[in-house]
């Protein structure tokens, strides 16, 4: 457990609020700040948090931001703020809404904690970890998304259902971008050290693969208003750890690619290791050909919002009035 760390929470919805209600009953840090537009809903959550983490006998304190400032000397700022899907819409329809809003706080970010590392989770999740980067304007290594935690989450989730043994032992890989283009690596998930390949058969695993892609717009489709947030949030936390205790931890992350499996200038889902000083090395694995394809079908779709920004002229326009 790190001594003395601050850690920024943007975003007070279902899912900022329990990442931060995670990493105070984990005492994960040592103060956990909550931004959000309403400041009394942030002191409120931060109030009730706190007063946990007393009864759980943590010393994380909970704070909310006033303003901006507020959020100086932060190790690590999770940017969660963003407008959540709701049935029928794609991430993709997210896209501009949600850019103008973590734009405006990457300019904070940039401005009052220059030195923090940032975790992004708004969707559509690798092209807002795009605009985050460009914004801050900090290293690749400080700058990265969550999405194949979550995603691999599901696809042990869905494992286990198959099987119905292994809960807890199931290890799933999951590269790309986090959506309908995201490719499942059956050949690198196994239970217990064993391949599915040898537990499950081909149909059986490309059930699998399909459910993992679809997981989330399940659970919006079944809640009907609003979006996932247990799994985002303990899957979110799980990278914070890893920088806090600086683990060196391998988990499946977006980050900028700079000639890893033959990309540059893209963010996308692969295997990384995670310490104090962000991404502190990208893991290179063998991929089928079959994989390959899937991989680049994935990076393109990115691109592909990542060029309707620049179509926009996004990166050089004044978003600040919409948060």
């Amino acid at each position: 457990m790190a001594k003395g760390k601050k850690v920024t929470i943007i975003g007070t919805g279902n899912f900022g609020s329990t990442v931060a209600f995670i990493l105070a009953m984990n005492g994960s840090c040592h103060e956990v700040v909550l931004r959000g537009r309403s400041i009394d809903v942030a002191k409120g959550k931060a109030l009730d948090m706190s007063q946990a983490a007393n009864a759980a006998r943590k010393h994380t304190i909970v704070r909310a931001a006033k303003n901006a400032e507020d959020i100086a000397d932060s190790d690590i700022v999770i940017i969660t703020a963003g407008t959540p899907r709701t049935p029928g819409m794609n991430r993709d329809d997210l896209l501009l809404k949600n850019a103008k809003i973590v734009k405006n706080y990457s300019l904070e970010i940039k401005k009052y904690a220059p030195e923090a590392i940032v975790v992004v989770v708004s969707n559509p999740l690798d092209a807002m970890t795009y605009v985050a980067l460009k914004t801050t304007e900090f290293p690749k290594e400080r700058v990265l998304g969550m999405a194949g935690i979550l995603d691999a989450a599901r696809m042990a989730h869905f494992i286990y259902e198959k099987l119905e043994y292994g809960a807890g032992q199931i290890r799933a890989t999951v590269m790309g971008g986090h959506g309908d283009t995201m490719v499942p690596l059956p050949k690198f998930t196994t239970v217990a050290g064993v391949p599915i390949e040898d537990l499950l058969d081909s149909e059986e695993i490309g059930e699998i693969v399909r459910k993992t892609k679809n997981g989330g717009a399940q659970i919006v489709n079944l809640l009907g208003d609003g979006s996932a947030y247990y799994a985002p949030a303990k899957s979110t936390t799980v990278m914070v750890d890893a920088i806090l205790q600086d683990s060196r931890q391998i988990h499946s992350c977006a980050v900028m690619l700079n000639g890893e499996y033959g990309y540059n200038n893209i963010i996308t889902g692969v295997p990384a290791m995670i310490g104090a000083a962000g991404v502190e090395k990208v893991i290179e694995m063998t991929l089928k050909p079959l994989q390959k394809e899937k991989f680049k079908k994935s990076v393109e779709s990115v691109q592909e919002l990542i060029n309707k920004l620049y179509q926009l002229n996004f990166f050089k326009e004044d978003v600040s009035d919409e948060k």
